[in-house]
């Protein structure tokens, strides 16, 4: 069998169709390029009354890049409503060279010096392909995407790819767009050059919230 190459991989991404696996130890992967495809409209995302005044007086500490792979494992652990994941350990190496080539991040929550939710994804030109997201602590994950949010706007990228709709991601606007359209997004957002760093680490929840829900 041909090795999947990590250039492979990022030209997967380029057309829009990316990898999964059937559990942690299966060596083998295939790739997806699902009929309608989830994404959260930058331009659009809403936050929840409740949640907002989490973002603004957590007591957590929200980081970027600080631990991508201690995010990776902490989503691919079994959970009460998973039992298993699609982040096999092939896959899980293949996110961490991108992590080291600069295309992909991970926002993470922090209660002191514990990981207790995060996010990764990868990040080309304009586009954010979230992968998985986990919460150990009640909202973390919640908190971690509405920092990404934020970053995204910031940085100006134009597409926040979310693989599928879920009912839990319906709360923040994501909507499900049939494979063409999502296509055309696609390669707008890649003709620009998204910063994901323009946003200063040390941005306050206000400030959040602020990014996120602010009007274009």
């Amino acid at each position: 069998m041909q090795e999947f190459t990590l250039d492979d991989l990022v030209q997967c991404y380029r057309t829009g169709i990316f990898p999964m696996s059937d559990a942690r130890d299966d060596e083998t992967l295939f790739l997806v390029d699902p009929p309608l495809r989830g994404i959260l409209p930058l331009e659009g995302v809403r936050v929840p009354s409740r949640l907002a005044r989490t973002v603004r007086n957590t007591p957590f500490t929200v980081k970027i890049d600080t631990a991508f792979r201690q995010v990776i494992e902490l989503c691919a652990e079994s959970a009460a409503d998973r039992e298993s994941t699609w982040i096999s350990h092939s896959i899980q190496e293949l996110y961490e060279a991108l992590f080291a080539r600069g295309l992909a991040h991970s926002v993470e929550v922090w209660d002191g010096t514990r990981l207790v939710g995060g996010l990764y994804g990868v990040a080309i030109n304009g586009a954010f392909f979230g992968e998985s997201m986990v919460s150990r602590a009640t909202d973390a994950s919640k908190i971690a995407l509405v920092h990404l949010v934020a970053r995204l706007r910031a940085g100006g990228y134009r597409l926040l790819d979310c693989q599928f709709l879920t009912d839990h991601l319906r709360q923040f606007g994501v909507i499900e767009i049939p494979r063409e359209d999502y296509k055309a997004r696609l390669k707008d957002a890649l003709s620009v050059e998204g910063d994901f760093y323009r946003l200063a680490t040390a941005v306050t929840g206000k400030g959040v919230l602020q990014l996120t829900t602010q009007t274009s």
